[in-house]
């Protein structure tokens, strides 16, 4: 099993940027596919970015494609998503999601593991 810690939201401006991280711990993380989730007041979650067991490439949802940069350090057991020209609508609480696999994944269903959650406010 695998146990997953987000960190690093907060509260900017529009314009601004943040750095969220998701530490891993219980088994190794280098084993398992990676997705970053949002979910705004009063909207369902959804899917923002996927990162693969394989080689570590990444596939974003549009509305953040060019914003915002995911990666994976397995040697540090972590995952980080870097977002930059934030926007009110980014507003959410971001939750970092793993499983076995070496492909993409885009379903919340398909993940196992999920972190708590980080709170991230954006003010216009």
């Amino acid at each position: 099993q695998v146990q997953l810690v987000e960190s690093g939201g907060g509260l900017v401006q529009a314009g601004g940027s943040l750095r969220l991280s998701c530490a891993a711990s219980g088994r190794t993380f280098s084993n398992y596919a990676a997705g970053w989730f949002r979910q705004a007041p009063g909207k369902e979650r959804e899917f923002v970015a996927a990162i693969t067991w394989s080689d570590g490439t990444v596939y974003y949802a549009e509305s953040v494609k060019g914003r915002f940069v995911a990666s994976r350090d397995n040697a540090k057991n972590t995952v980080n998503l870097q977002m930059n020209s934030l926007k009110p609508v980014d507003t959410a609480v971001y939750y970092c999601a793993a499983r076995i696999g070496g492909g993409y994944y885009f379903r919340q269903d398909e993940y196992d593991y999920w972190g708590q959650g980080t709170q991230v406010t954006v003010s216009s």
